[in-house]
């Protein structure tokens, strides 16, 4: 079953997104009204070191009023590519500049009410540069065992649905499926 969008129309927009209202056809022929969210590409990245540690943030969300594990993260600037973004992030928000990433998984956190797309990227190899230049976005940067990822995802505190897919395929990805190297 296909729902077909007869039109679209802007009710709002910024910089970051755009909030537009859609005649929706049913397969059964009746008609609906949708709200959808237009928002830019995101990029998020982070490396994991050689003795298995994933880069992350803990922050607050202001939103949910709720703390949490996340990637680095920020929307592609007009002309950017996406990896050069998620580096870009990277440092910006961990003061780490990753080594070559690697394209892990392109998701769509809610693609019921939204066309966001969020593009994860992973290094092996990262140099601290510096002190982030966007330090206010997280209370703290750790380096995070993967071997502790499910746990943190099972106890919710990685709350973000496409971090936690990413930390959980990275999880096995470099440790398989038993958690060993």
């Amino acid at each position: 079953m296909q729902w077909t969008k007869q039109n679209e129309q802007r009710v709002y927009a910024n910089r970051w997104f755009s909030v537009n209202l859609a005649d929706v056809e049913l397969p059964d022929g009746r008609h609906l009204d949708h709200f959808l969210i237009r928002l830019r590409p995101v990029a998020v990245a982070t490396v994991v070191n050689d003795a298995n540690e994933v880069l992350l943030l803990w922050r607050h969300r202001f939103i949910t009023d709720s703390w949490g594990w996340e990637l680095a993260a920020g929307v592609v600037e007009d002309g950017e590519d996406l990896a050069g973004a998620a580096a870009r992030e990277l440092e910006e928000e961990t003061g780490w500049r990753p080594g070559p990433l690697r394209h892990l998984m392109s998701v769509e956190p809610s693609n019921g009410l939204s066309d966001a797309r969020h593009h994860v990227y992973w290094a092996d190899e990262g140099e601290y540069v510096g002190h982030p230049v966007d330090a206010f976005e997280s209370d703290r940067r750790e380096w995070v065992p993967l071997k502790v990822v499910p746990d943190l995802v099972a106890r919710g505190e990685v709350p973000a649905a496409g971090m936690a897919a990413a930390l959980l395929l990275l999880h096995h990805l470099r440790l398989g499926q038993d958690g060993r190297p």
